[in-house]
């Protein structure tokens, strides 16, 4: 090692701003005598092995070279502190350089290790980053090949942006830029290839497609034009090379989208003066094309929540997981509630499918909802854009979309497999729903008030699930969850309704879950003392430990339990439950479920359901009253039998 090779610096450079260091040097090697230095030597310079000795008592044994240290050797300082091998910048030894030294400086060719895992191989000068050289950073996925200056890329590079899956494995694909760099930045010249397909080449400004360009798509369509801050200016547009069959883009009327993602925004084209309709549709489009990757993957993972498998991929995104994106995206949270958006987004539909939880979103009408729903809440922000909705649609993906999606919330989908087993229920569930719905204009709506109606109906509240409990359920993901009066009166969608039954299944089936995990406990115990004493007979069959569930669904990093991971044949999947307290507790969970809605809401909905229709019949029938008046003061266990079956029984009894 070189003299300045065992040095320590209180300020390594840094992997991300790398800044100005401070220059920490050794104490000067000074000879004092000539029995300061003990060693081999060639032509009167120190070389082989030898011991020197510094000014203020530091000791170096090592190896030199033409009169420098170099090499293997111990750095010994006077208090004591001793250095071996080359220069570690802390104790876990995660932080290192390895290379030429000048003047106690990184300068010449060297490889420098961040405690973060990124590295750097290549020239240095000064302590920096400077000349040819390749940076990766290793959690980021990225890799920069090129020139650098002060520590920065500068000047001819290849910066590569792989793309990762959820659980850390790669894509085969990459963004990938080839041009020129100034500051850090691309500027100048320069060839990005997106992982779509898509390519730009041209001209570059401060990271943007700035000044003259072409933009090829994957299917060969090519536009020429100028470009400012990232958008074409379409009057300059024109198409190349259009493959047969092809449209040509060079026809004002023309779409930059393939038949699967048509836009159908004419509800906010309207509200545009005509001659710059075609423009501002065109901006719209660009930016779809940027992101149509992450559209593709959020769509298709959110159209396989709450199924157990989808071997070919082939499901349609509903409604219903529709708005679960919305609400895992927060969108409700900008004044809007997710019934007052289905109005917005509408078009020309049956009534009845307004708000229905079964109607298919395809992958057009969810890039279109998603245009509509950024112009209503992102509009009144935006000071004097040039293309209005193109920057709304981009707000709402850089600050709501892509940060949140896949990033599952909610009682329903959070647990892939609770959200299998909830979803047998939904169908009677959307029945309920209706039945509770009031009429206004051409369609059927609900409110919290409407629904908490409902539960002191269904007789379902007690000292467990009282009025306040129920409010907190409702409100779980609200904007200002402790505000719990503000919500009484807006409208929810049936997935709102349908996670409210699922929070109170929490809450309700509060001592079933507890006499289930007794149950487990139990038989977790005679399962040791079979282990143990397998000639002790426990009388307990394993099939009482319930049934193994195999489920499999997808979505991103959740908080509990379960953790959803992508399936490189495109399945949804959930990990398995990594012990056997997990698997305890999740099928606690589910089982949970299928107690509420068997022995507690769907018997007390029947029952609810039969005295309406007793109350109707006594309009016809007076001397029914008596009975009836016995049936409508029945306690609370009434209502929750062991099925529907036993509360007709009882009531045909009366």
């Amino acid at each position: 090692m070189t003299m300045s090779q065992i040095k320590l610096q209180n300020q390594p450079d840094s992997d991300e701003q790398p800044e100005d260091e401070g220059n920490y040097e050794l104490p000067p090697l000074v000879i004092l005598t000539e029995q300061r230095y003990e060693g081999e030597t060639c032509e009167g310079q120190f070389h082989g092995q030898g011991v020197a000795y510094f000014e203020g008592g530091h000791v170096y044994k090592g190896m030199f070279s033409k009169g420098l240290m170099d090499g293997f050797g111990t750095f010994t300082r006077a208090a004591g502190l001793k250095y071996e091998g080359t220069a570690y910048y802390n104790e876990e030894k995660n932080s290192w350089y390895k290379g030429d030294w000048v003047r106690n400086n990184r300068e010449g060719c060297g490889l420098r290790c961040y405690p973060s895992g990124n590295t750097y191989s290549g020239e240095w000068k000064t302590n920096q980053r400077h000349g040819k050289g390749m940076m990766r950073w290793l959690n980021l996925g990225q890799m920069y090949v090129g020139a650098w200056q002060d520590g920065v890329q500068h000047g001819q590079g290849t910066h590569v942006w792989n793309l990762r899956r959820k659980d850390g494995s790669q894509y085969s694909q990459s963004n990938r830029y080839t041009g020129e760099f100034a500051q850090g930045q691309r500027h100048g010249w320069g060839t990005f290839y997106y992982a779509g397909g898509a390519i730009y080449e041209g001209e570059w400004k401060n990271n943007k497609k700035h000044g003259q360009g072409k933009f090829t798509l994957s299917d060969g369509r090519a536009f020429e034009g100028h470009f400012v801050d990232d958008q074409i200016i379409t009057p300059n547009l024109r198409a190349h090379s259009a493959p047969l069959g092809a449209f040509p883009l060079s026809h004002s009327n023309s779409s930059l989208l393939g038949p699967d993602m048509a836009l159908n925004i004419d509800c906010l084209l309207d509200m545009i003066p005509e001659r710059k309709r075609d423009t501002e549709r065109k901006q719209v489009e660009f930016v779809v094309l940027r992101q149509e990757r992450e559209l593709r993957s959020i769509c298709s993972f959110y159209s396989r929540l709450g199924y157990a498998r989808s071997p070919e991929n082939t499901l349609l995104l509903s409604r219903l997981q529709f708005w679960r994106l919305l609400k895992d995206c927060n969108i409700h949270h900008h004044g809007i509630t997710l019934t007052q958006i289905d109005r917005l987004i509408r078009e020309d539909v049956d009534p009845a499918e307004i708000h229905s939880p079964f109607t298919p979103v395809l992958l057009r009408k969810l890039i279109s909802y998603l245009v509509i729903v950024a112009h209503h809440i992102h509009s009144k922000d935006m000071v004097s854009p040039k293309y209005l909705l193109a920057a709304c649609f981009s707000k709402l993906m850089t600050d709501d979309i892509l940060p949140n999606a896949k990033n599952v919330k909610g009682f329903l989908f959070r647990q892939p497999d609770v959200g299998v087993v909830a979803m047998n229920y939904m169908k009677r569930c959307w029945e309920v729903f209706q039945l509770f719905c009031t009429a206004t204009r051409d369609e059927q709506t609900m409110t919290c008030h409407h629904l908490l109606w409902m539960f002191k109906d269904f007789q379902l509240l007690d000292h467990k699930l009282t009025t306040r409990r129920l409010l907190e359920i409702i409100n779980t993901e609200s904007h200002n969850p402790d505000n719990l009066s503000a919500s009484v009166d807006l409208e929810i969608t049936f997935l709102e309704f349908f996670e409210v039954l699922l929070g109170c299944a929490e809450v309700t089936c509060e001592q079933v879950s507890e006499t289930l995990k007794e149950d487990h406990r139990v038989f977790g115990s005679n399962t040791e003392t079979r282990k143990d004493s397998p000639e002790v007979e426990t009388g307990i069959s394993s099939a009482q430990d319930g049934s193994q569930w195999d489920v499999k669904t997808e979505a991103n990093e959740i908080p509990e339990p379960a953790e959803y991971t992508d399936d490189p044949e495109g399945e949804i999947m959930c990990r398995p439950a990594e012990n056997n307290t997990k698997d305890c507790k999740l099928e606690l969970k589910m089982k949970t479920v299928d107690e509420f809605f068997n022995h507690f809401f769907f018997p007390a909905s029947d029952y609810y359901q039969l005295v309406t229709r007793k109350i109707t019949e006594e309009k016809h029938h007076p001397e029914s009253q008596v009975a009836l008046d016995k049936m409508k003061q029945k306690p609370n266990n009434a209502v929750r039998t062991t099925c529907s079956y036993h509360v007709l029984s009882f009531v045909g009894s009366v």
